[in-house]
């Protein structure tokens, strides 16, 4: 099913040799979140280096060629996806300044909801911009700061900026992190030798060997000089909300929430759906490899076989080039064909784990019945996405998702499916934390389902794009 794509992913080393080379094993890792361009910028000591590239960070920055350029014991990184601004090598970041105290560079995941307003004011002060990021706004605040130190500069930058967001900077001599003041958008802690890392999720630190200390909280700056770390809490305390998604579907499974493989909470979702379903099936088939997870929790709860009747190719990737509709037309057929020894004369329990448009769902349900299945039952292991997102995941617009508009029924008729479920809000919040839902106040970003906006929509607002309904306006703004 057409995917919402990932937000972006970030990484940071401290006071380590080849710490470019460091950062792009660390990016590597976090291809997942990011494949439409990366870079990175390191520090020797002296001077900032920065490269660029259009594409993934194995076909960029495996080339000894380019680590040389990239020489120092500091580096940052990051893997792109377009949340805001156009697809362009000027906007692929770690960004880079020179300002009165010195360099900074800055790399970014999330988005700024009030981005626009900050910019416009900028300009009208005499800021003049080179990329269309939201980005780099963070860079011209902190430039244009009254007060003396870089930290005190970041603190005064981070007070203007509402959304979610979680930052890894770097100066001449520190290693910056910080984390929006609900924690919406993850960023961790890690140490390797006597080095401190930061990133987006655990698995970067696996794939380099650093042992994982602990999640930057949410609100948190934390400070890395001389192989030892700052902490600072600028902002009034509130209480965690981080994004649901990175349970559902952005965290590679194998990175650690709260404790616990991503993969863990996926399985329990699809438990959790088994619970609340009927038998219908005589299997359960995955949509690869997202629904993975889900399908086995289902399968075991329902004790029906598990079956892998879809097959992905491996070896396309999101960046294939669609010359023409012909082309296109294929769509699902590039990346899945049905294991008709397995489908034939069967009735199949289809799991993903979530909607969005509905389209490539039609054409996956489509394939099953064609490689000979009896019956297709389709699964959700989430709610339906009826609300779209403005804290940094590219997602479509409300008019495009498909639970926004049309009843389950509709929906049903849609894709072409004998049966639809998905898992309910409840049982989400009983699988992530074996409660249900806190009436009151949710214990996680979720308004892809509620609508519920935790911090304020100023550019959509301003816009008149989005309804005061949809907002929790002033009650946890940032």
């Amino acid at each position: 099913m057409r995917k919402i794509r990932e937000e972006c992913g970030v990484f940071g080393v401290h006071n380590f040799n080849d710490a470019s080379a460091l950062t792009a094993l660390g990016l590597h890792a976090l291809q997942h979140r990011g494949q439409e361009g990366c870079g990175i910028v390191s520090f020797d000591g002296k001077n900032f280096h920065s490269e660029k590239r259009h594409g993934l960070v194995g076909d960029n920055f495996t080339n000894k060629e380019v680590l040389k350029k990239l020489p120092g014991n500091f580096a940052i990184g990051h893997n792109r996806y377009s949340t805001t601004g156009e697809t362009s090598l000027r906007n692929i970041q770690p960004f880079f300044a020179d300002i009165y105290s010195g360099g900074i560079s800055v790399a970014h995941n999330g988005n700024f909801t009030n981005a626009i307003q900050l910019r416009e004011k900028l300009v009208k002060e005499g800021a003049i911009f080179r990329t269309t990021s939201d980005t780099e706004t963070i860079v011209q605040l902190i430039a244009k700061s009254n007060r003396p130190k870089m930290i005190d500069k970041i603190i005064d930058t981070l007070f203007q900026v509402q959304g979610g967001y979680a930052l890894v900077m770097m100066s001449n001599k520190k290693l910056i992190g910080a984390r929006d003041p609900l924690g919406i958008r993850p960023l961790v802690l890690g140490k390797i030798k006597n080095s401190y890392v930061l990133a987006s999720e655990t698995c970067a630190f696996d794939i380099v060997g650093a042992k994982f200390i602990r999640e930057v909280e949410n609100g948190e700056i934390v400070i890395i000089e001389n192989n030892s770390i700052k902490s600072i809490k600028p902002f009034t305390k509130k209480v965690a909300r981080p994004c649901i998604f990175e349970y559902i579907y952005f965290a590679r499974p194998d990175s650690l929430i709260k404790g616990k493989c991503a993969y863990e909470y996926r399985k329990e979702f699809g438990y959790q759906l088994a619970k609340e379903s009927s038998n219908e099936g005589e299997i359960v088939v995955p949509v690869p490899d997202s629904g993975v997870p889900a399908a086995l929790g289902f399968s075991q709860h329902k004790k029906i076989n598990f079956e892998l009747g879809l097959i992905r190719n491996h070896y396309v990737g999101r960046t294939f080039i669609e010359p023409s509709q012909s082309i296109r037309s294929f769509g699902v057929k590039l990346k899945l064909s049905s294991n008709q020894s397995s489908i034939k004369n069967k009735s199949v329990i289809l799991i993903d784990d979530s909607i969005v448009r509905g389209t490539t769902c039609h054409k996956i349900v489509k394939m099953l019945y064609d490689g000979g299945a009896k019956e297709v039952h389709v699964r959700i292991a989430s709610p339906p996405i009826k609300f779209p997102d403005y804290y940094g995941i590219d997602m479509p617009t409300k008019k495009e998702l498909l639970a926004a508009n049309r009843s389950l029924e509709e929906m049903r008729d849609y894709i072409n499916a004998d049966s639809l479920k998905f898992l309910s809000l409840e049982g989400l919040y009983k699988a992530l934390c074996n409660n249900e839902r806190n009436k009151i106040y949710p214990q996680f970003t979720d308004h892809y389902f509620t609508g519920e906006y935790p911090v304020d929509l100023v550019d959509q607002r301003k816009n008149g794009k989005v309804t005061q309904l949809s907002l929790l306006s002033g009650k946890s703004n940032s």
